[in-house]
């Protein structure tokens, strides 16, 4: 099944949903207050990210955080399958995958994980990492979010929230990015996608761009180039000082093409929209840049009919996860120590299978995490069961662990950020000790 390029469209209560495109303000490429146009990312004014930008002396020993949004409500059960519960082939008896011990070749079984759960065949190009304790699943989690819907759903999370009550001025991690200002960087923050995630909403500086082929000056002649040189030479203060770093940052992603970018080990990233993006952040990470945040998307995971198992919609869509996250880690074996990869996805599916032989939006999910930093090679689950009594909703796998404190955990942990309460509001964090 080769993976394509998606429009976000899921099936959101009543009938189909397209997700609406916010418009992306421009400024003019020069104005009194020194902008600089690169690519539909813009700078201005000493309170803007060219204001504040520089690269860091230490920032080739700066944490990095790689989000990846599984949108459409991925399926955790089997993702992680709790083979160990009869309920789970009870309630599944198409879609439930066969126990490892079930003598079935490998990719058409689970391969176990702790005597109770074990991973689609489809993972296991990451399986080593969780042998070496690089990776780890969070089970039952999620928000506390009840409408089923998508959208709702993806912005609950992506801002932060316990549940769709309430609102909060931007994202997360922008909340993050503007709390920690000091280490600012032209390319400190990039969404690989045509629109900015709710999650970086807010963000001074963040980009939103499908490759990096397209960051670059509007006007690219010789004398722009140079006139803008003479322009930023002149000064020393900030916005001078933010100019000259990225018009370097500008000149060495001309000069280094993406196109061309050869990765290291012998790593092959799917030609697909995920592997390429994986691909172009593994550029940005060796050019030395100060990348922090990377956001990538994953869509197509609302798998209402012909789910699939071990072979179908869901197992491809998974492949091309795991073979993407393999190619990556591969690339950037040098530096996985501080990498932390986090991929989430909006809530799970209903515990049973329905009559389209797919599964239902439903909430408790799965989370996957990545990266030298991981206290992996572990299964993180308060486990409800799938007995009837202990499910919720209309058939759904209980959210037993909030999906913020593990976000909370990478915040304060890996991100060194503390302050918690701004990032999360309302959340008294319990940590999972994941990192």
């Amino acid at each position: 099944m080769a993976m394509k390029n998606h429009k976000w469209t899921f099936c959101d209560g009543d009938g189909r949903l397209d997700r609406p495109q916010p418009q992306i303000s421009r400024r003019q490429i020069l104005t009194a207050s020194a902008s600089l146009i690169a690519g539909g990312v813009w700078w201005a004014g000493s309170k803007t990210a060219l204001g504040q930008a520089y690269i860091r002396s230490d920032r080739s020993n700066g944490p990095i955080f790689v989000s990846l949004f599984l949108r459409g409500g991925a399926d955790g059960l089997n993702i992680v399958a709790p083979y160990g519960e009869d309920d789970y082939y009870r309630l599944r008896p198409s879609l439930a995958i066969a126990q490892p011990k079930s003598g079935k070749p490998e990719r058409q079984r689970l391969t176990d994980l702790d005597g109770f759960f074990g991973i689609n065949p489809a993972l296991l190009p990451l399986f080593s990492d969780y042998a070496e304790g690089n990776l780890a699943f969070v089970h039952a989690v999620g928000s506390y979010d009840t409408t089923h819907s998508h959208f709702q759903a993806m912005s609950t999370m992506e801002l932060g929230l316990k549940n769709e009550v309430g609102r909060v001025n931007g994202g997360w991690l922008a909340r993050h990015l503007n709390s920690t200002s000091e280490r600012q960087a032209p390319l400190r923050a990039v969404a690989f996608s045509s629109t900015m995630p709710d999650s970086l909403s807010g963000a001074n500086g963040a980009l939103a761009i499908n490759h990096l082929s397209e960051y670059r000056l509007q006007n690219d002649s010789k004398n722009w180039h140079q006139d803008l040189t003479a322009l930023y030479d002149r000064g020393e203060n900030e916005i001078a000082a933010a100019g000259r770093d990225t018009l370097r940052v500008l000149k060495l992603l001309n000069e280094q093409d993406p196109r061309n970018y050869k990765p290291d080990s012998g790593a092959n990233y799917p030609n697909s929209q995920l592997g390429q993006a994986f691909r172009e952040t593994a550029f940005l990470i060796k050019q030395d840049v100060g990348l922090e945040v990377a956001c990538l998307d994953s869509v197509g995971w609302d798998s209402h009919i012909t789910q699939g198992n071990t072979e179908g919609w869901l197992y491809e869509l998974l492949k091309d996860v795991a073979d993407s996250i393999a190619a990556f880690r591969t690339d950037l074996k040098a530096e996985m120590n501080r990498i932390v990869i986090c991929v989430q996805t909006e809530f799970g599916r209903r515990v049973a299978e329905n009559s389209g032989l797919g599964t239902d939006h439903g909430a408790g999910g799965c989370m996957i995490l990545l990266g030298e930093p991981i206290n992996g090679g572990k299964v993180y689950a308060d486990w409800p069961t799938l007995v009837p009594d202990s499910l919720t909703g209309p058939g759904d796998l209980q959210v037993t662990t909030d999906y913020r404190n593990v976000l909370a955990d990478i915040s304060t942990t890996h991100l060194k950020n503390m302050q918690t309460a701004e990032l999360f509001p309302g959340l008294t964090h319990q940590t999972q000790k994941i990192i």
